[in-house]
């Protein structure tokens, strides 16, 4: 799954039980928890004060609208969890990480299964690369204390 759009950006896909606070976040077959591809090698992730101010910038309502289209999936699944973007130094650039929530009352096992991806726990997602651990760390912070 590659993308211009995609070049300088990726999505954190993920559910959240308003109920249970049960916190899935979207795998796919490679492993990678960024979509719609990977992060490159030797990526990591920057601390806020090292963010670079972008003046021009994608808005992430255009990269929920692509991931929709890649995935085969309903306009209203997906929407942008405002107030997450992070940034990851790579060796091409600086890529910006964005969080799209699942909008359904009950998790996407089935509907991810059949894009060959996953929804794993956090503890299941234990050894990705540091720079995707520091991304699921920092989610998972502003989802709880969100």
């Amino acid at each position: 799954m590659s993308d211009d759009l995609f070049d300088k950006h990726r999505l954190l896909l993920i559910y959240k039980g308003d109920i249970s606070a049960l916190m899935l976040f979207a795998q796919q077959n490679s492993g990678s928890i960024c979509f719609p591809q990977s992060l490159p090698a030797l990526s990591t992730a920057l601390e806020p004060e090292e963010f670079n101010a972008a003046k021009v910038s994608v808005h992430p309502s255009m990269l929920v609208n692509r991931i929709n289209q890649l995935l085969q999936l309903d306009s209203d699944l997906l929407r942008i969890e405002p107030g997450f973007n992070e940034q990851i130094d790579a060796p091409g650039g600086i890529i910006t990480v964005h969080m799209a929530r699942f909008t359904l009352l009950d998790p996407p096992h089935r509907l991810m299964h059949s894009r060959d991806c996953r929804m794993r726990t956090l503890p299941e997602l234990r050894g990705r690369m540091p720079a995707e651990m520091e991304l699921l760390r920092r989610a998972y912070v502003k989802l709880m204390e969100g």
